[in-house]
């Protein structure tokens, strides 16, 4: 489906750049941030669960495990 949609200047420079590193149309990166977007909103996600879980952590434990999940982001296989 074709759509059109506004976005600010320093936004599209943004996602431009992305594309380009990530080797992807401006298509793919779009569709690939908003089924993450729509996936992570949705009622019972793992993102969802995994957030409800950490809001009764401490802030030391909260502070842990978000370091952890960075440091796996890192070393994760995506582009």
């Amino acid at each position: 489906m074709k759509t059109t949609v506004t976005i600010p200047d320093d936004l599209f420079a943004q996602a431009e750049r992305l594309a380009a590193e990530w080797r992807v149309s401006r298509s793919q990166l779009y569709a690939t941030a908003l089924a993450q977007f729509l996936a992570r909103h949705e009622p019972g996600s793992v993102t969802m669960l995994v957030n409800s879980a950490l809001e009764g952590l401490t802030d030391e434990n909260r502070l842990f495990v978000e370091e952890a999940a960075r440091q796996t982001l890192r070393r994760s296989d995506l582009p």
